[in-house]
Order: structure tokens, then sequence, then C-alpha cells
């Protein structure tokens, strides 16, 4: 988030490890767990509408086919937005508060719910659903193909119930899947920031997703929209991993006593949605 917004004429980071270094000099490491609340707050009900949705969808489509898990991939990550919209703001928010250009302003916020509620009481419903547009825009696309990779890859590395190396091959699976996820659809995630972030400190830039997208170009090339890239994708492999890997492990544990007579048949282990 601070790559993606930051002043192009003032820097403050000059990639993503400068800005790590940065912020443990100038915050301590605590600097760097800004906005947790957020996610600990929306990460549990997002992953559960997630895969509910997609393996719900998924059935209802009929046929396990590639198309089908982009499709349900999409729907899924077109409801969670009613919930990671807010997430984002919070967390966007609290992660730019006191640095750069907002570092002599006074600290609005003391934790994530509070900055929800005071945006909610300033501006309403619509300002706690900034950037919601863009939002869909990026999620719906991104977790089509993250369930569509998830898939493919768990089928070509050949994930069988039996298999010794069942967990690397769900770890290694789940983390490509991320980092494709990102990868298809990060320019717009880097809009959504900023989109979000605007209005921080008093002053607005933008009147909307074209205007942002327009104005970025205009001042600062091609190069803005991968602002970020590095730490989105470091961070992407291991949580997607672990998030892919658990659900998997944890639906096949406990569908084991009737030895998932709820699959469909044949020895490969299928996303979660079809186990």
């Amino acid at each position: 988030v601070r790559l993606q917004v930051q002043n192009v004429e003032k820097p403050l980071y000059r990639g993503t490890f400068h800005c790590f270094q940065s912020i443990i000099k100038q915050e301590s490491a605590f600097g760097l767990y800004k906005g947790i609340g957020s996610p600990m707050m929306g990460l549990t009900f997002i992953n559960a509408l997630v895969f509910g949705v997609q393996g719900n969808t998924l059935r209802a489509l009929g046929k396990d086919t590639p198309l089908n898990q982009f499709l349900a991939g999409s729907a899924a990550g077109a409801i969670q937005c009613i919930i990671c919209c807010p997430m984002e703001l919070a967390k966007t928010r609290m992660q730019l508060q006191g640095t750069g250009e907002y570092k002599l302003k006074t600290k609005n916020y003391k934790n994530s719910l509070d900055c929800l509620i005071k945006i909610y009481r300033k501006e309403g419903l619509r300002g706690i659903n900034r950037g919601m547009v863009s939002t869909f825009i990026r999620e719906t696309p991104s977790f089509g193909f993250y369930f569509l990779t998830y898939d493919c890859m768990t089928r070509y590395l050949g994930c069988e119930a039996e298999d010794s190396y069942i967990i690397p091959k769900l770890l290694f699976s789940g983390g490509m899947s991320g980092i494709v996820s990102w990868l298809s659809t990060y320019p717009v995630d880097v809009i959504k920031s900023r989109l979000q972030a605007d209005g921080v400190g008093g002053i607005t830039q933008y009147n909307g997703i074209l205007d942002c997208v327009r104005k970025s170009y205009h001042e600062e090339g091609w190069r803005v929209f991968t602002r970020g890239l590095t730490s989105t994708l470091l961070r992407a492999f291991p949580v997607n991993a672990a998030t892919f890997a658990t659900v998997t492990v944890f639906l096949m544990y406990m569908r084991s006593d009737n030895n998932l007579r709820e699959c469909e048949p044949g020895p490969v282990i299928q996303q979660p949605s079809s186990l």
C-alpha cells in the first residue's frame, strides 16, 4: 500500500526492501502490523464465503470443467467484495496514518473498527464502500484464475490422497494460484489503493477510476501500475499456499469417515469445492 500510493515527486521508499527497512527503523517491528485488525476481523468470513460460494456454484453448474472452475471462482470473488472492500479501506487508512505527507497530521483512528465507524459517521455507506467498483473489477476475474490455477496444478502434479508428498504439492499449488491471481489483475489493485487512500489528509485528487488511471499514467507512466508488485507476490505465495492446503486437508479429514464417497470418481485430489 505504501509503495502504491507514495508521492512520486518525493518518494519515501526506493523499493520493497527499502520500505521494509524504513518501517522497522522508523516505527519498529510493530509498524509492519499496522492495520492488522481489519484483516483479522474480515478474513475468516471472506474465506468461508469464497470457498462456500465457489463450491456451491461449481455444483450448480454441473460439470467440473476449467471454464466452470473459472466461473465459480469469479462468482465467489464478486460476492466477497461486500466484506473485502470495507476491510481493505480500513487497512489502507490505518497503514498510511502518520506516514509520508500525512506524518504531521493528527492520528484520527485508534484501530480498524474505529476507522470504519468514523468514516461511516462522516460519509455514510458510500464512504465505507469507497473503491467498491475497483474492488469488484479486481476480485471477479482474479478469483476465477485463483481456483482455475489450483485445479490445473493439482491435476498436473497428480495429488493423490495416498501420496506421501501430498502436503508439499498442495502448498505449491496454492502458492502458485495466489501468484497467478494477483498477476492477473494487479494494476487494478494499484488503482483501488489510490482511490481508498484518496482524501487522507484532506486532499482529494481523483474523481473516479478513469480519472485515477489517467492522472496516474500521465504523472508516472506505465510503471505506476506495477508499484508494490514484488511485496505483493512475496506475500501471496505463503498466504495462499497455507490457505488452500489447510482447506483441502481439513475437508479430506472431515469426510474421511465415508472414504471420500462424495468425491468425483478418480484418484486425483480435486480442489476443495470438489471434495
